[in-house]
């Protein structure tokens, strides 16, 4: 049949296989094949062994194509999305799986129903824009608001007292001020 001698590789694969022909051309042995592959020294016996008796495609994974053992039945997929269409269009998908589990007895993952719904149609993926900030107005005059802050710190390295500088800024002006208060030693921790 035509199109049987092709084989599609990935990436992956076609480094093994780079690999392990070396290895077969005795240029690479399989411990170090096994180190380069990040994989054991069986499995580099394994995979050289399956290229000698299948070729090239011997280092393409068997279940390649294969349905997944753990996937859901055609009907349960079927049941749950005409739930969703007839009771919970316009349900995101975390609230919709919640109720089919409480209503329904039918336990999905809210990330294979939003998979089913965009395969289905009836889910977009909305990318959402952030909120921008918006800046609050300054206040109309000076002193209405004054933002400050302290910084406890030994300023002049053992030299003097310590002191705190506070910092002060007006809200409506926006100028700076600041000032160095001698620091009590009662009532702040040391830094």
């Amino acid at each position: 049949m035509a199109g049987e001698d092709i084989v599609m590789f990935r990436q992956g694969e076609l480094k093994r296989l780079d690999v392990i022909r070396k290895v077969l051309e005795k240029v690479v042995k399989q411990v170090e094949a096994a180190k380069i592959l990040s994989l054991s020294y069986r499995q580099v016996q394994r995979c050289v062994q399956r290229v000698k008796g299948e070729g090239d495609k011997g280092v393409v994974h068997k279940s390649r194509g294969r349905a997944s053992n753990r996937r859901w039945a055609d009907r349960v997929k079927e049941r749950v999305i005409k739930l969703y269409r007839k009771r919970y269009k316009g349900f995101g998908p975390t609230l919709a799986v919640e109720k089919l589990l409480e209503r329904h007895g039918l336990k999905v993952s809210d990330e294979t129903l939003r998979k089913w719904l965009l395969e289905s149609g009836d889910w977009k993926k909305v990318r959402r824009k952030g909120v921008h900030r918006q800046w609050r107005e300054r206040k109309g005059h000076l002193g209405e608001m004054v933002q400050m802050d302290g910084s406890h710190h030994d300023w002049f390295e053992g030299r003097g007292s310590e002191c705190v500088l506070t910092g002060y800024i007006d809200d409506a002006t926006g100028e700076a001020f600041g000032r160095f208060y001698e620091r009590p030693l009662h009532n702040y921790p040391r830094d």
